[in-house]
């Protein structure tokens, strides 16, 4: 894999041990580079960068309390308040243009969950979760949903939160469907 020069050395490895721990596509690991390279372009505040990868229309939903919308603020230019706040991936996992990043600050008081939504290279969508547990789940078709319904109730689970159980408090649980 060549280096990217909008990815940081330290991102590039985690990229790399990313896609070392899973098979996905060409594009999930393109969608998983640009989603980094966001976080980089964030958290050096390269504002050009940013304009670059995200849409001026991004779609933004949130659950948390409105003291942590960080990527609101450092989105819109008003980072005087979230200067101090760094978005380090912990982990990352790509299911087609959907990319699912999860940290937690350096105290480890806050956790957080990013559900990107990648369209044709650039970010169009993300759900941002704070202190809160996520679990995603995946419906291939209608009929997937109506026999998940109809059956045992469960449903098919891709990928769950680690972080938020590490922060020592109990957190609300959500459901992510894609």
């Amino acid at each position: 894999m060549m280096a990217n020069p909008l990815i940081s050395p330290q991102t590039f490895f985690f990229l790399e041990l990313a896609n070392s721990q899973g098979t996905s596509g060409d594009g999930d690991s393109s969608n998983k580079r640009l989603v980094l390279a966001l976080y980089d372009a964030l958290n050096s505040g390269d504002s050009d960068a940013v304009v670059k990868i995200v849409a001026t229309d991004l779609e933004w939903w949130f659950h948390g309390p409105p003291s942590h919308q960080f990527l609101m603020r450092m989105l819109t230019g008003d980072s005087a308040d979230a200067v101090n706040f760094r978005f380090v991936p912990q982990s990352i996992a790509s299911f087609d243009s959907t990319v699912i990043v999860e940290g937690c600050d350096a105290s480890r008081a806050i956790s957080w969950v990013h559900a990107w939504t990648v369209t044709d290279g650039i970010i169009t969508q993300v759900r941002e979760y704070f202190n809160t547990s996520l679990t995603v789940t995946r419906f291939a078709d209608s009929d997937e949903i109506l026999s998940v319904t109809a059956g045992s109730g469960r449903l098919p689970c891709v990928w769950e939160s680690s972080v938020s159980g590490r922060v020592g408090k109990s957190v609300p649980g959500l459901v992510l469907a894609i």
